[in-house]
């Protein structure tokens, strides 16, 4: 895979992520993700909250190179941003982008998370920047605006539907 792609594949993990907790098994070995509060965060309803715990599970899997982990928070059709306009689809796609890409040790803080729910559809938004290194050891810090959309499951967990971390893209043409 050339390095560029590799690099977008970079920013791609800073996407933000819902769905619902992994087993918990599982869950005692992730840490919270780094991120600075804001005032919104420190206000999120009973529903914001879900969607923002989704997130840091997604975080904490990948971090943790989880990949089931990380896969069971979208829906089976949801879709990824690994490159700016070039949507990847299904779960065993989305397992083998992960899977390359957590080799590269990544480490992601934000600066802050928005989080809109209106009915069974929610909306997340997050800058963040990621550090890592690439096979031949270059460090690679990136950093972007991620924009995940949700949708409220049956049993009231939440699965990413669309997960955009280039959310940025449009203003820096």
């Amino acid at each position: 895979m050339k390095k560029t792609n590799i690099v977008w594949m970079a920013l791609a993990c800073g996407m933000t992520v819902t769905g619902f907790a992994p087993p918990k098994q599982i869950e005692k070995h992730y840490q919270p993700i780094h991120h600075t509060a804001t005032k919104m965060d420190n206000n999120f309803n009973e529903e914001q909250k879900k969607v923002f715990s989704t997130i840091e599970k997604m975080v904490a899997a990948f971090e943790a190179k989880d990949i089931d982990g990380v896969l069971a928070t979208y829906e089976n059709n949801a879709i990824v941003m690994f490159e700016p306009q070039k949507p990847v689809q299904g779960k065993e796609n989305l397992r083998a982008a992960f899977t390359q890409f957590v080799g590269m040790n990544p480490q992601y803080t934000f600066s802050g998370h928005e989080v809109y729910v209106s009915g069974d559809i929610a909306t997340h938004v997050a800058p963040w920047k990621m550090t890592g290194h690439l096979p031949d050891g270059t460090k690679i810090e990136q950093s972007g605006l991620s924009v995940a959309v949700l949708r409220k499951q049956t049993d009231g967990s939440w699965l990413m539907i669309q997960d955009n971390p280039h959310g940025q893209l449009l203003l820096n043409q």
